[in-house]
Protein backbone atom coordinates (compact mmCIF):
# COMPACT_ATOMS: atom_id res chain seq x y z
CA UNK A 1 0.00 0.00 0.00
CA UNK A 2 0.85 3.25 -1.18
CA UNK A 3 0.17 7.23 -0.72
CA UNK A 4 -0.54 8.99 2.24
CA UNK A 5 -3.14 7.20 4.68
CA UNK A 6 -5.52 9.63 7.40
CA UNK A 7 -3.62 9.59 10.71
CA UNK A 8 -0.45 7.28 8.96
CA UNK A 9 2.94 7.94 6.83
CA UNK A 10 3.68 7.13 3.38
CA UNK A 11 5.59 4.00 3.60
CA UNK A 12 4.80 1.36 1.06
CA UNK A 13 4.04 -2.36 2.21
CA UNK A 14 3.47 -1.01 5.44
CA UNK A 15 -0.20 -1.39 6.49
CA UNK A 16 -0.43 -1.78 9.83
CA UNK A 17 -0.52 2.32 10.89
CA UNK A 18 -3.05 2.62 7.59
CA UNK A 19 -5.87 0.42 8.09
CA UNK A 20 -6.25 1.22 11.95
CA UNK A 21 -6.29 4.90 10.59
CA UNK A 22 -8.54 4.30 7.92
CA UNK A 23 -11.36 2.62 10.11
CA UNK A 24 -10.98 5.80 12.34
CA UNK A 25 -11.66 7.38 9.59
CA UNK A 26 -14.79 5.83 8.43
CA UNK A 27 -16.26 5.41 11.91
CA UNK A 28 -15.30 8.42 13.89
CA UNK A 29 -14.19 11.64 11.47
CA UNK A 30 -17.78 12.78 9.91
CA UNK A 31 -19.59 12.57 13.53
CA UNK A 32 -16.16 14.20 15.12
CA UNK A 33 -16.05 16.75 12.80
CA UNK A 34 -19.67 17.94 12.85
CA UNK A 35 -19.73 17.68 16.88
CA UNK A 36 -16.67 19.96 17.22
CA UNK A 37 -18.30 22.73 15.23
CA UNK A 38 -21.79 22.06 17.00
CA UNK A 39 -19.98 22.39 20.12
CA UNK A 40 -17.82 25.47 19.61
CA UNK A 41 -20.75 27.26 17.94
CA UNK A 42 -22.96 26.28 21.41
CA UNK A 43 -20.76 27.60 23.62
CA UNK A 44 -19.72 30.81 22.61
CA UNK A 45 -23.86 31.53 22.25
CA UNK A 46 -24.14 30.94 25.97
CA UNK A 47 -23.70 34.70 26.65
CA UNK A 48 -27.22 35.28 24.70
CA UNK A 49 -29.54 33.63 27.54
CA UNK A 50 -27.20 34.20 30.20
CA UNK A 51 -26.59 38.28 30.01
CA UNK A 52 -29.28 38.89 33.03
CA UNK A 53 -28.30 36.18 34.98
CA UNK A 54 -24.51 37.23 34.71
CA UNK A 55 -25.37 40.70 35.44
CA UNK A 56 -27.70 39.78 38.71
CA UNK A 57 -24.90 36.79 39.64
CA UNK A 58 -21.90 39.50 39.57
CA UNK A 59 -23.73 43.13 40.47
CA UNK A 60 -22.78 44.55 37.38
CA UNK A 61 -25.02 46.48 34.41
CA UNK A 62 -26.58 44.70 32.01
CA UNK A 63 -24.24 47.02 29.71
CA UNK A 64 -21.26 45.13 31.29
CA UNK A 65 -22.83 41.57 31.01
CA UNK A 66 -23.62 42.01 27.49
CA UNK A 67 -19.44 41.75 27.09
CA UNK A 68 -19.48 37.86 27.96
CA UNK A 69 -21.01 37.73 24.22
CA UNK A 70 -19.51 40.33 22.59
CA UNK A 71 -15.96 39.52 23.82
CA UNK A 72 -16.28 36.41 22.95
CA UNK A 73 -17.56 37.08 19.10
CA UNK A 74 -14.62 39.74 19.21
CA UNK A 75 -12.04 36.97 19.93
CA UNK A 76 -13.35 34.87 17.51
CA UNK A 77 -13.21 37.29 14.92
CA UNK A 78 -9.77 37.80 15.74
CA UNK A 79 -8.62 34.30 16.10
CA UNK A 80 -10.40 32.65 12.94
CA UNK A 81 -8.12 34.13 10.18
CA UNK A 82 -5.02 33.31 11.87
CA UNK A 83 -6.16 30.08 12.48
CA UNK A 84 -7.54 29.41 8.86
CA UNK A 85 -4.01 29.96 7.86
CA UNK A 86 -2.30 28.00 10.15
CA UNK A 87 -4.85 24.98 9.25
CA UNK A 88 -3.34 25.22 5.67
CA UNK A 89 -0.16 24.39 6.80
CA UNK A 90 1.27 20.95 7.98
CA UNK A 91 0.69 21.36 11.83
CA UNK A 92 -3.26 21.54 11.56
CA UNK A 93 -3.86 18.71 13.77
CA UNK A 94 -2.09 20.21 16.59
CA UNK A 95 -3.45 24.34 15.65
CA UNK A 96 -7.00 22.19 16.43
CA UNK A 97 -6.11 20.38 19.24
CA UNK A 98 -4.35 23.80 20.82
CA UNK A 99 -7.45 25.78 19.87
CA UNK A 100 -9.64 23.47 21.70
CA UNK A 101 -7.14 22.78 24.85
CA UNK A 102 -7.81 26.71 25.22
CA UNK A 103 -11.30 26.77 24.99
CA UNK A 104 -11.74 23.82 27.72
CA UNK A 105 -9.10 26.24 29.60
CA UNK A 106 -11.99 29.62 29.05
CA UNK A 107 -14.61 27.15 29.89
CA UNK A 108 -12.90 26.26 33.99
CA UNK A 109 -12.82 30.35 33.87
CA UNK A 110 -16.13 30.47 33.68
CA UNK A 111 -17.19 28.07 36.10
CA UNK A 112 -14.67 28.49 38.85
CA UNK A 113 -15.92 31.15 41.76
CA UNK A 114 -13.71 34.19 40.37
CA UNK A 115 -14.59 37.53 39.49
CA UNK A 116 -16.13 39.52 36.64
CA UNK A 117 -12.70 40.07 34.40
CA UNK A 118 -12.01 35.82 34.94
CA UNK A 119 -15.28 35.12 33.79
CA UNK A 120 -14.58 37.74 30.79
CA UNK A 121 -11.05 36.18 30.04
CA UNK A 122 -13.11 33.30 29.55
CA UNK A 123 -15.36 34.17 27.57
CA UNK A 124 -13.14 35.47 25.55
CA UNK A 125 -10.90 32.08 25.24
CA UNK A 126 -14.08 30.32 24.16
CA UNK A 127 -14.87 32.65 21.53
CA UNK A 128 -11.15 31.49 19.80
CA UNK A 129 -13.24 28.20 19.00
CA UNK A 130 -14.85 30.15 16.39
CA UNK A 131 -11.96 29.73 14.09
CA UNK A 132 -12.01 25.77 14.04
CA UNK A 133 -15.16 25.62 11.66
CA UNK A 134 -13.20 26.22 8.27
CA UNK A 135 -10.95 24.07 10.30
CA UNK A 136 -13.18 21.30 10.38
CA UNK A 137 -14.11 21.93 6.38
CA UNK A 138 -10.34 21.64 5.62
CA UNK A 139 -10.53 18.22 7.13
CA UNK A 140 -13.45 17.27 5.16
CA UNK A 141 -12.13 18.50 2.00
CA UNK A 142 -8.64 16.73 2.74
CA UNK A 143 -9.15 13.19 3.68
CA UNK A 144 -12.90 12.42 2.82
CA UNK A 145 -14.55 11.72 -1.17
CA UNK A 146 -15.45 14.64 -2.92
CA UNK A 147 -18.87 14.09 -3.09
CA UNK A 148 -19.07 13.16 0.48
CA UNK A 149 -17.13 16.03 1.18
CA UNK A 150 -19.04 18.40 -0.05
CA UNK A 151 -21.98 17.23 2.18
CA UNK A 152 -20.04 17.25 5.24
CA UNK A 153 -18.81 20.10 4.45
CA UNK A 154 -22.29 21.77 4.02
CA UNK A 155 -23.48 20.18 7.21
CA UNK A 156 -20.58 21.77 9.56
CA UNK A 157 -21.63 24.66 8.27
CA UNK A 158 -25.39 24.35 9.31
CA UNK A 159 -24.96 23.37 12.69
CA UNK A 160 -22.41 26.34 13.19
CA UNK A 161 -25.55 28.70 13.10
CA UNK A 162 -27.96 26.56 14.60
CA UNK A 163 -25.38 25.62 17.74
CA UNK A 164 -27.08 28.68 18.84
CA UNK A 165 -30.29 27.18 18.97
CA UNK A 166 -28.94 24.19 20.57
CA UNK A 167 -27.60 25.89 23.29
CA UNK A 168 -29.92 28.54 24.55
CA UNK A 169 -32.55 26.46 25.68
CA UNK A 170 -30.32 24.35 27.32
CA UNK A 171 -28.62 27.26 29.20
CA UNK A 172 -31.59 29.18 30.06
CA UNK A 173 -33.13 25.56 31.72
CA UNK A 174 -29.41 25.38 34.19
CA UNK A 175 -29.78 28.64 35.16
CA UNK A 176 -33.28 28.42 36.79
CA UNK A 177 -32.28 24.93 38.22
CA UNK A 178 -28.67 25.80 39.39
CA UNK A 179 -27.83 29.25 38.55
CA UNK A 180 -24.97 30.74 35.80
CA UNK A 181 -22.27 29.22 36.60
CA UNK A 182 -24.41 25.33 36.27
CA UNK A 183 -25.17 26.86 32.88
CA UNK A 184 -21.43 27.60 32.45
CA UNK A 185 -20.88 24.17 33.30
CA UNK A 186 -22.26 22.89 30.51
CA UNK A 187 -19.92 24.66 28.35
CA UNK A 188 -17.23 22.89 30.39
CA UNK A 189 -18.59 19.52 29.58
CA UNK A 190 -18.98 19.58 26.19
CA UNK A 191 -15.81 21.40 25.55
CA UNK A 192 -13.69 18.47 27.46
CA UNK A 193 -15.25 16.01 25.20
CA UNK A 194 -14.99 17.98 22.02
CA UNK A 195 -10.53 17.96 22.85
CA UNK A 196 -10.89 14.37 23.47
CA UNK A 197 -12.95 13.76 20.36
CA UNK A 198 -10.30 16.11 18.20
CA UNK A 199 -7.41 14.06 20.36
CA UNK A 200 -9.12 10.44 18.89
CA UNK A 201 -10.32 11.66 15.05
CA UNK A 202 -8.84 14.58 13.56
CA UNK A 203 -6.03 13.44 11.33
CA UNK A 204 -2.83 15.27 10.22
CA UNK A 205 -2.75 17.28 7.64
CA UNK A 206 -1.81 16.03 4.08
CA UNK A 207 2.25 16.25 3.04
CA UNK A 208 3.62 19.51 1.01
CA UNK A 209 1.68 21.95 3.57
CA UNK A 210 3.06 25.17 4.51
CA UNK A 211 2.30 27.99 6.19
CA UNK A 212 3.01 30.96 7.96
CA UNK A 213 1.37 33.80 9.58
CA UNK A 214 1.72 37.63 8.60
CA UNK A 215 2.21 38.58 12.12
CA UNK A 216 2.05 42.38 10.68
CA UNK A 217 -1.23 41.81 8.88
CA UNK A 218 -2.41 39.71 11.86
CA UNK A 219 -2.00 42.82 14.17
CA UNK A 220 -3.57 44.87 11.94
CA UNK A 221 -6.44 43.27 11.06
CA UNK A 222 -7.18 42.33 14.71
CA UNK A 223 -7.29 45.65 15.46
CA UNK A 224 -9.79 46.58 12.69
CA UNK A 225 -12.01 44.11 13.58
CA UNK A 226 -12.03 45.02 17.02
CA UNK A 227 -13.12 48.26 15.94
CA UNK A 228 -15.56 47.09 13.75
CA UNK A 229 -16.96 44.96 15.92
CA UNK A 230 -17.01 47.14 18.97
CA UNK A 231 -19.02 49.86 17.04
CA UNK A 232 -21.39 47.18 16.18
CA UNK A 233 -21.79 45.87 19.93
CA UNK A 234 -22.21 49.15 20.75
CA UNK A 235 -25.18 51.39 19.24
CA UNK A 236 -25.60 53.72 22.25
CA UNK A 237 -22.39 55.24 21.20
CA UNK A 238 -23.71 56.29 17.63
CA UNK A 239 -26.64 58.04 19.09
CA UNK A 240 -24.62 59.49 22.09
CA UNK A 241 -21.73 59.97 20.64
CA UNK A 242 -21.59 60.38 17.14
CA UNK A 243 -18.36 62.06 16.37
CA UNK A 244 -16.65 59.42 18.30
CA UNK A 245 -18.23 56.61 16.75
CA UNK A 246 -17.57 58.07 13.03
CA UNK A 247 -13.72 58.91 13.81
CA UNK A 248 -13.37 55.22 15.30
CA UNK A 249 -15.59 53.75 11.91
CA UNK A 250 -12.80 56.12 10.00
CA UNK A 251 -10.32 54.61 11.79
CA UNK A 252 -11.15 50.97 11.35
CA UNK A 253 -11.56 51.64 7.57
CA UNK A 254 -8.28 52.61 7.34
CA UNK A 255 -6.82 50.29 8.90
CA UNK A 256 -8.67 47.42 6.64
CA UNK A 257 -7.12 49.39 3.76
CA UNK A 258 -3.76 49.22 4.99
CA UNK A 259 -4.54 45.43 5.65
CA UNK A 260 -4.98 44.72 2.12
CA UNK A 261 -2.22 46.59 1.19
CA UNK A 262 0.07 44.46 3.46
CA UNK A 263 -1.64 41.44 2.17
CA UNK A 264 -0.95 42.00 -1.36
CA UNK A 265 2.79 42.95 -1.08
CA UNK A 266 3.68 39.28 1.69
CA UNK A 267 4.83 36.39 -0.06
CA UNK A 268 2.80 34.45 3.49
CA UNK A 269 -0.49 36.40 3.46
CA UNK A 270 -2.98 35.73 6.22
CA UNK A 271 -5.86 35.75 3.62
CA UNK A 272 -5.47 35.79 0.11
CA UNK A 273 -6.74 38.58 -1.14
CA UNK A 274 -6.21 38.06 -4.62
CA UNK A 275 -8.16 34.75 -4.17
CA UNK A 276 -11.02 36.81 -2.65
CA UNK A 277 -10.98 39.12 -5.67
CA UNK A 278 -12.32 36.34 -7.56
CA UNK A 279 -15.98 37.36 -8.58
CA UNK A 280 -17.66 33.62 -7.31
CA UNK A 281 -15.50 34.71 -3.97
CA UNK A 282 -16.68 38.15 -3.57
CA UNK A 283 -19.98 38.29 -4.15
CA UNK A 284 -20.33 35.25 -2.02
CA UNK A 285 -18.68 37.21 0.81
CA UNK A 286 -21.37 40.13 0.16
CA UNK A 287 -24.04 37.53 0.20
CA UNK A 288 -22.85 36.82 3.35
CA UNK A 289 -22.24 40.03 4.89
CA UNK A 290 -25.63 41.58 3.46
CA UNK A 291 -27.69 38.33 4.62
CA UNK A 292 -25.92 37.95 7.88
CA UNK A 293 -27.47 41.38 8.86
CA UNK A 294 -30.63 40.19 7.57
CA UNK A 295 -30.76 37.02 9.20
CA UNK A 296 -29.36 38.29 12.73
CA UNK A 297 -31.84 40.84 12.87
CA UNK A 298 -34.54 38.69 12.76
CA UNK A 299 -33.15 36.53 15.63
CA UNK A 300 -32.88 39.47 17.52
CA UNK A 301 -36.19 40.76 16.88
CA UNK A 302 -38.39 37.57 17.76
CA UNK A 303 -36.51 36.46 20.81
CA UNK A 304 -36.74 39.78 22.04
CA UNK A 305 -40.25 40.60 21.26
CA UNK A 306 -41.12 36.97 23.05
CA UNK A 307 -39.49 38.27 26.16
CA UNK A 308 -41.07 41.50 26.17
CA UNK A 309 -44.00 41.81 29.16
CA UNK A 310 -47.68 42.24 28.38
CA UNK A 311 -47.61 45.71 29.99
CA UNK A 312 -45.89 47.08 27.26
CA UNK A 313 -49.01 46.72 25.14
CA UNK A 314 -47.55 43.82 23.02
CA UNK A 315 -45.40 40.72 23.17
CA UNK A 316 -45.98 37.62 25.65
CA UNK A 317 -43.03 38.12 28.37
CA UNK A 318 -41.97 34.89 28.10
CA UNK A 319 -39.11 33.99 30.67
CA UNK A 320 -35.58 32.96 29.82
CA UNK A 321 -36.40 29.46 28.88
CA UNK A 322 -39.24 29.56 27.57
CA UNK A 323 -37.81 32.18 25.15
CA UNK A 324 -35.27 29.49 24.59
CA UNK A 325 -37.80 26.97 23.22
CA UNK A 326 -39.38 29.56 20.58
CA UNK A 327 -35.39 28.81 18.83
CA UNK A 328 -36.03 25.39 19.07
CA UNK A 329 -38.08 25.57 15.09
CA UNK A 330 -34.94 27.37 13.72
CA UNK A 331 -32.30 24.73 14.75
CA UNK A 332 -34.72 22.07 13.93
CA UNK A 333 -36.02 23.65 10.61
CA UNK A 334 -32.27 24.65 9.95
CA UNK A 335 -30.65 21.01 10.21
CA UNK A 336 -33.54 20.01 7.53
CA UNK A 337 -32.92 22.74 5.60
CA UNK A 338 -29.06 21.87 5.08
CA UNK A 339 -29.53 18.38 5.03
CA UNK A 340 -32.22 18.96 2.20
CA UNK A 341 -29.58 21.53 0.17
CA UNK A 342 -26.79 19.00 -0.56
CA UNK A 343 -29.32 16.68 -2.43
CA UNK A 344 -31.12 19.84 -4.59
CA UNK A 345 -27.19 20.73 -5.55
CA UNK A 346 -27.25 17.71 -8.21
CA UNK A 347 -30.36 20.07 -9.84
CA UNK A 348 -29.18 23.51 -8.82
CA UNK A 349 -26.30 25.69 -8.97
CA UNK A 350 -24.79 26.43 -5.37
CA UNK A 351 -25.76 30.61 -6.31
CA UNK A 352 -29.40 30.08 -6.65
CA UNK A 353 -29.66 28.07 -3.64
CA UNK A 354 -28.49 31.02 -1.83
CA UNK A 355 -30.65 33.48 -3.87
CA UNK A 356 -33.57 30.70 -2.66
CA UNK A 357 -32.92 30.93 0.57
CA UNK A 358 -32.52 34.76 1.17
CA UNK A 359 -36.22 34.25 -0.04
CA UNK A 360 -37.48 32.38 2.38
CA UNK A 361 -35.61 34.43 5.08
CA UNK A 362 -37.47 37.24 3.84
CA UNK A 363 -40.55 35.43 3.78
CA UNK A 364 -39.88 34.79 7.80
CA UNK A 365 -39.54 38.46 7.89
CA UNK A 366 -42.77 39.21 6.08
CA UNK A 367 -44.42 36.84 8.21
CA UNK A 368 -42.68 38.36 11.46
CA UNK A 369 -44.12 41.52 10.27
CA UNK A 370 -47.65 41.38 8.88
CA UNK A 371 -48.86 38.45 12.01
CA UNK A 372 -47.19 38.33 15.59
CA UNK A 373 -50.20 38.51 18.01
CA UNK A 374 -49.73 34.90 18.90
CA UNK A 375 -46.64 32.76 20.05
CA UNK A 376 -47.67 30.12 17.49
CA UNK A 377 -47.15 32.79 14.82
CA UNK A 378 -43.56 33.65 16.30
CA UNK A 379 -42.93 29.84 16.23
CA UNK A 380 -43.61 29.54 12.21
CA UNK A 381 -41.56 32.75 11.77
CA UNK A 382 -38.33 31.12 13.41
CA UNK A 383 -39.33 27.98 11.75
CA UNK A 384 -39.08 30.24 8.49
CA UNK A 385 -35.79 31.89 9.55
CA UNK A 386 -33.83 28.43 10.42
CA UNK A 387 -35.21 27.10 7.15
CA UNK A 388 -33.50 29.94 5.16
CA UNK A 389 -30.26 30.58 7.37
CA UNK A 390 -29.54 26.26 6.94
CA UNK A 391 -30.09 26.44 3.18
CA UNK A 392 -28.18 29.10 2.81
CA UNK A 393 -25.31 27.86 5.10
CA UNK A 394 -25.44 24.84 3.60
CA UNK A 395 -24.71 26.28 -0.23
CA UNK A 396 -22.59 29.21 0.66
CA UNK A 397 -19.08 26.92 0.76
CA UNK A 398 -19.92 25.67 -2.56
CA UNK A 399 -19.56 28.41 -3.99
CA UNK A 400 -16.38 29.78 -3.16
CA UNK A 401 -15.02 26.57 -2.77
CA UNK A 402 -15.55 25.79 -5.82
CA UNK A 403 -13.12 28.52 -6.85
CA UNK A 404 -10.40 27.63 -4.31
CA UNK A 405 -8.03 24.92 -4.25
CA UNK A 406 -7.77 22.26 -1.45
CA UNK A 407 -4.72 24.05 0.25
CA UNK A 408 -6.32 26.83 0.62
CA UNK A 409 -10.44 25.81 1.99
CA UNK A 410 -9.52 27.11 5.63
CA UNK A 411 -7.97 29.94 5.01
CA UNK A 412 -11.16 30.71 2.21
CA UNK A 413 -13.60 29.37 5.04
CA UNK A 414 -12.19 31.63 7.71
CA UNK A 415 -12.52 34.82 5.61
CA UNK A 416 -15.95 34.24 5.04
CA UNK A 417 -16.41 33.17 8.70
CA UNK A 418 -15.27 37.16 9.70
CA UNK A 419 -17.61 38.13 7.17
CA UNK A 420 -20.57 36.57 8.33
CA UNK A 421 -19.42 37.50 12.24
CA UNK A 422 -19.50 41.05 11.26
CA UNK A 423 -22.45 40.76 9.49
CA UNK A 424 -24.39 39.00 12.46
CA UNK A 425 -22.83 41.83 14.72
CA UNK A 426 -24.17 44.64 12.78
CA UNK A 427 -27.55 42.98 12.28
CA UNK A 428 -27.58 42.41 15.95
CA UNK A 429 -26.89 46.74 15.90
CA UNK A 430 -29.01 47.50 13.62
CA UNK A 431 -31.73 45.75 15.23
CA UNK A 432 -30.91 47.49 18.20
CA UNK A 433 -30.75 51.33 16.81
CA UNK A 434 -34.14 51.24 15.26
CA UNK A 435 -35.96 49.38 18.18
CA UNK A 436 -34.03 52.50 20.11
CA UNK A 437 -35.28 54.90 17.97
CA UNK A 438 -38.78 54.18 18.48
CA UNK A 439 -38.48 54.37 21.86
CA UNK A 440 -40.65 56.94 23.30
CA UNK A 441 -39.12 59.31 26.24
CA UNK A 442 -39.75 58.23 29.47
CA UNK A 443 -40.60 54.52 27.74
CA UNK A 444 -38.84 51.46 28.62
CA UNK A 445 -39.65 49.28 25.58
CA UNK A 446 -39.72 50.08 22.02
CA UNK A 447 -43.38 50.43 20.40
CA UNK A 448 -44.79 47.86 18.18
CA UNK A 449 -44.41 49.97 15.20
CA UNK A 450 -40.51 49.62 15.47
CA UNK A 451 -40.61 45.79 14.97
CA UNK A 452 -42.32 46.51 11.79
CA UNK A 453 -39.96 48.93 10.73
CA UNK A 454 -36.74 46.74 11.92
CA UNK A 455 -38.79 44.13 9.88
CA UNK A 456 -38.59 46.17 6.77
CA UNK A 457 -34.87 47.05 6.93
CA UNK A 458 -34.28 43.05 6.83
CA UNK A 459 -36.79 42.78 3.85
CA UNK A 460 -34.21 45.25 1.96
CA UNK A 461 -31.25 43.20 3.10
CA UNK A 462 -32.92 39.87 2.01
CA UNK A 463 -33.64 41.49 -1.10
CA UNK A 464 -29.92 42.77 -1.68
CA UNK A 465 -28.37 39.56 -0.92
CA UNK A 466 -31.34 37.83 -3.24
CA UNK A 467 -30.14 39.60 -5.92
CA UNK A 468 -26.31 39.19 -5.76
CA UNK A 469 -27.04 35.79 -4.97
CA UNK A 470 -28.63 35.84 -8.50
CA UNK A 471 -25.82 38.30 -10.40
CA UNK A 472 -23.94 34.86 -9.15
CA UNK A 473 -25.96 32.09 -10.85
CA UNK A 474 -25.87 34.15 -14.34
CA UNK A 475 -21.74 34.79 -14.27
CA UNK A 476 -22.17 30.74 -14.24
CA UNK A 477 -25.39 29.62 -16.22
CA UNK A 478 -23.32 26.82 -18.16
CA UNK A 479 -21.17 25.43 -15.11
CA UNK A 480 -22.58 22.21 -13.09
CA UNK A 481 -21.88 22.42 -9.39
CA UNK A 482 -18.35 21.19 -8.17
Amino acid sequence: MTGQPVGGEAVGGEAVKAFPAVRCEARLLVPALTFIALTVAAVASLGTPLITSVATSFHVSLDSAQWTLTVALLSGAVATPVLGRLGAGPHRRATILVTLAVVVAGSALTVLPLPFAWLLAGRAAQGVGLGLTALMMGVARDHLPEERSAAVIALISVVSIIGAGVGYPLAALLVELGGVRAAYGLGLVVTAAALLTAWRSIPEAPEGRSARVNVKGAVVLAAALVLVLFLAGEPSLWSRHLAVAVGLAVVAAVLLCVWVVIELRSTTPLVDVRAVRHPAVAGANLAMFVGGIGMYLLLTLITRYAQTPHGAGYGFGLTTFVAGLVLIPFSVLGFVGGKLTPRVRTRIVDPLLLAGSAVVVGGGFALFAAARSDLAELFVAMGVLGFGVGGFSAAMPGVILAVTPKSETSSAMSFNYVVRSVGYSLGSAVGGLILAAGTGPGHLFPDDSAYTTAALVGIGAMAITTLTSLALARRRPSEANP
